[in-house]
């Protein structure tokens, strides 16, 4: 199950037999002025993994933003999703998210990124 609306992604999944994984995960997201880089977007994550909460925020420069899901994976892997989880079936909300993220953050296409944030 999933549901999104801007600003907020929702994720759930329950365990389907003995042994398996569950989770409930929320993002929720803001434009934020970081002094150092400028336009940036903050992410906070909460809820539940295998039963366990959770959470954790990160910020991505309006450069970077677009690879929100690279650092939202990490952040769920460390929590307790394992790491060859298959999560395609959200990819449509992850779609409509990214499109957010960077219409929020005012990016196109073609827009530059920073050297030192591809290292």
């Amino acid at each position: 199950m999933a549901s999104f609306e801007p600003g907020h992604l929702h994720i759930h999944r329950e365990p389907l037999q003995p042994g398996d994984f569950g989770y409930d995960i929320k993002i929720d997201y803001q434009v934020v002025q970081d002094p150092k880089e400028g336009k940036s977007m903050q992410f906070d994550m909460h809820g539940q993994i295998n039963k366990k909460d959770f959470k954790e925020s990160f910020t991505l420069p309006k450069d970077m933003a677009y690879n929100f899901a690279h650092d939202a994976f990490r952040i769920a892997v460390k929590h307790g999703i394992p790491k060859t989880a298959d999560i395609r079936s959200m990819h449509g909300y992850y779609d409509k998210m990214f499109a957010d993220v960077l219409a929020q953050l005012n990016h196109k296409p073609g827009d530059p990124i920073k050297p030192e944030h591809l290292e």
